[in-house]
């Protein structure tokens, strides 16, 4: 083989590898994009950005082949009058305002197409699409089981109302373009949690 067509064959090498690395890096820029602190916890607990990079497109793929989807308007105005009862009880009630608060999140996520029977795969499929929120969630559960538990004060509670609030406020989704979809108490929308 003549030395031209061996620096032919390396250069189409070369090439090759450059537009696969560029790939790669593409869709690690997407999947960090897309799932924000998730990716990071992801790839702490795989150890490795190549196995941290097909757990995350595995969830994709997943979510995909599922039926999620907005909720009706008349279920969507009932679940948001509900969270607003729970609100209202937590005053007097707050243990219970809290576990009632996971359990509507619970039920909305089953309105919206997610199957909600292993809590592990919630949370994976939930990080497709609400990524920013998925540490609210994770805070709100922990408090939750550690109120079953036994005592925690009512500041914690407090806390896991707001971020229980977070999610559901955007699988609920809003009324209309430019609206919140979970009124704060006295019917303002909610502040940052």
């Amino acid at each position: 083989m003549s030395p031209g067509a061996i620096a032919a064959i390396i250069v189409a090498v070369a090439l090759v590898v450059l537009v696969i690395s560029m790939m790669t890096v593409m869709r690690r820029r997407k999947l960090r994009q897309r799932f924000g602190p998730e990716y990071d916890r992801v790839l702490s607990e795989t150890q490795s950005q190549r196995k941290a990079d097909a757990e995350l497109a595995e969830r994709e793929r997943r979510v995909r082949s599922l039926d999620i989807h907005p909720l009706d308007e008349t279920v969507r105005v009932k679940y948001a009058a509900e969270w607003t009862a729970i609100q209202e009880r937590f005053v007097d009630q707050p243990r219970q305002a809290v576990g009632q608060a996971g359990l509507l999140v619970v039920s909305v996520m089953k309105d919206r197409g997610y199957p909600t029977e292993d809590h592990d795969q919630v949370m994976a499929d939930l990080s497709v699409e609400h990524a920013d929120t998925l540490d609210h969630y994770r805070a709100a559960h922990q408090i939750s089981m550690d109120a079953e538990a036994g005592q925690v004060p009512t500041e914690d509670l407090r806390l896991a109302m707001l971020h229980y609030r977070a999610l559901f406020g955007e699988l609920l989704g809003p009324q209309n373009a430019g609206e919140d979809a979970v009124p704060a108490p006295g019917g303002r929308a909610p502040s940052g949690s």
